[in-house]
């Protein structure tokens, strides 16, 4: 019996104690002019454009700096890179100059925040063959030819050792010794048939 009774001022304890009260967290605005509420007066512009019309528009922004004298830019997701078209003429302190600031134009922009400015000419005329291929309907394609054309252009190449070692047939490993005979000769076949 003492036990039901001590469960029971128990749950009653608990109960009254988890009970909520109805008041407010914070202070009434009359009593504490501390804290006020106020509204988000410049709502968040939403990204309703394609991938190709931020493209044209950190393009045209790029292409508006003086001494540019063309621009392109290639967006993916997040990803922006834009390629500027400078005179060959101009020192490499004036080119970064202007790169600096382009970078600095789309900086401000709320698609250019995280753009990168390349002003090699090469790897401006890649961008815009990936545009093109892009546009063609081969954006994957189009990237992968160009970071192919790029890096083969910046590699080193190298001839041939002529002092490899040969490899040896694992296949030979793997077969019994009399059918090796016959392995050779169907290779044999093979290298006739591919001369012919």
């Amino acid at each position: 019996m003492l036990r039901v009774i001590t469960s029971v001022i128990i749950c009653f304890i608990i109960l009254t104690g988890c009970q909520q009260k109805d008041e407010t967290s914070l202070p009434d605005k009359e009593e504490n002019n501390q804290y006020e509420q106020v509204k988000n007066s410049l709502p968040a512009k939403q990204n309703n454009k394609t991938n190709k019309e931020i493209a044209n528009h950190l393009a045209d922004l790029a292409g508006k700096v003086p001494n540019v004298n063309n621009a392109t830019a290639v967006v993916a997701g997040p990803y922006a890179v834009v390629g500027i078209d400078v005179d060959k003429d101009l020192d490499r302190s004036r080119v970064g100059t202007i790169k600096y600031s382009v970078t600095e134009g789309l900086r401000h922009d709320p698609y250019g925040k995280t753009a990168v400015v390349v002003a090699d000419a090469d790897v401006t005329e890649r961008l815009k063959n990936i545009r093109d291929k892009m546009g063609q309907g081969h954006p994957v394609q189009g990237v992968i030819d160009e970071l192919s054309a790029i890096v083969g252009r910046y590699m080193p190449d190298y001839p041939p050792n002529d002092n490899q070692p040969k490899e040896s047939d694992q296949n030979k490993k793997v077969i019994p010794e009399k059918n090796k005979d016959k392995l050779d000769d169907i290779q044999r076949d093979q290298i006739d048939d591919q001369e012919e």
